[in-house]
């Protein structure tokens, strides 16, 4: 099984340098067997559902018999209007999900020689299909509740005299924010960008009635008490006591920071949310072997919708 950073034999399924060589054909083929997987790979039409389908080889579309929509292999996805090869595509996925603390648009830029803004989009269209997967989760049983936040960094005074006391309120820079995670003990994570008040009403509806809240003597976890059994542990006099402990959500933390030091060095603003559902599926596939992991990514992206926020992502900067 796989562990943390350190894959056993076993773990290791998928071979990058097998991925890389694939030929058009075979990532053609790998595309339709997982797209179309609920239909032995067999495309079928995603206006209408018609399964007679017409396949223009030479130009890899297809052409449903009854509405007589033409599409791709990856019309609909994430990946619609690509420029990249299928090859490329999945070459990325498969240096993103081996990345044991994450995986810089930098570096994969460099992997796979392509531009900077490229691999940047990609990289975020890969989080934003995994993250979407993560959201969908409810939860139940022993569930562990933290915050922490992040960016919002300011560099101290020169001098002694003009330094001021960086976490006061006021001497914010107003960049800094707060990741809300709430996991159950041995099994899901879901995690977003949120202050610890403004979480309690997502909170509520993601976990199930019954089930049992681990959190920290933070007050803004306070109403808590009224839906749910809570359990609170004061980090200033114990990290556990009992089963009273957040040790599952430090976890998740530990791995953040591991990433935001190691990988990005910067995690914040708009995309910090990307970063932390990234983080998020990580955690909650580490024991998986780092093959299932690429085929989940892979049916992912290819379930997920044309992304609004992705797609012509540069071209609207710059107009």
């Amino acid at each position: 099984m796989a562990q943390h950073f350190l894959l056993s034999s076993k773990a290791r399924t998928l071979s990058l340098a097998k991925v890389l060589r694939l030929s058009d054909a075979e990532a053609f083929a790998t595309f339709k067997a997982i797209r179309w997987a609920s239909n032995e790979g067999k495309p079928f039409c995603g206006k209408c559902g018609c399964v007679e389908i017409y396949e223009f080889k030479s130009r890899r579309i297809f052409k449903c018999k009854g509405c007589q929509a033409q599409f791709s292999i990856t019309s609909g996805t994430i990946f619609a209007s690509r420029k990249l090869g299928l090859q490329t595509i999945l070459g990325a996925i498969a240096i993103f999900v081996n990345g044991a603390k994450g995986h810089s648009a930098l570096q994969l830029s460099r992997d796979l020689d392509v531009q900077y803004k490229t691999a940047f989009v990609l990289s975020h269209k890969i989080r934003e299909a995994i993250g979407a997967e993560q959201a969908k989760a409810n939860l139940s049983g022993e569930i562990e509740i933290d915050s922490a936040y992040f960016g919002g960094y300011q560099k101290p005074a020169n001098y002694r005299e003009n330094r001021v006391d960086r976490r006061l309120a006021r001497n914010q820079n107003g960049k800094r924010k707060s990741i809300v995670v709430v996991r159950e003990r041995n099994g899901e994570t879901v995690s977003f960008v949120s202050s610890e008040r403004d979480a309690l009403p997502a909170i509520e509806n993601m976990v199930a009635p019954g089930s049992t809240i681990y959190a920290d003597d933070a007050g803004a976890w306070s109403p808590l008490h009224e839906k749910f059994l809570t359990k609170r542990i004061n980090h200033e006099e114990c990290y556990s006591d009992g089963e009273a402990c957040t040790n599952a959500a430090e976890s998740f933390f530990s791995r953040i920071r591991r990433a935001e030091i190691g990988v990005h060095h910067k995690l914040a603003g708009n995309y910090l949310g990307a970063y932390a559902s990234e983080m998020a599926w990580r955690e909650d596939n580490r024991r998986r072997s780092n093959g299932a992991q690429y085929l989940t990514v892979v049916g992912a992206a290819l379930k997920h919708p044309v992304s609004r926020q992705w797609k012509g992502y540069w071209q609207r900067r710059a107009a």
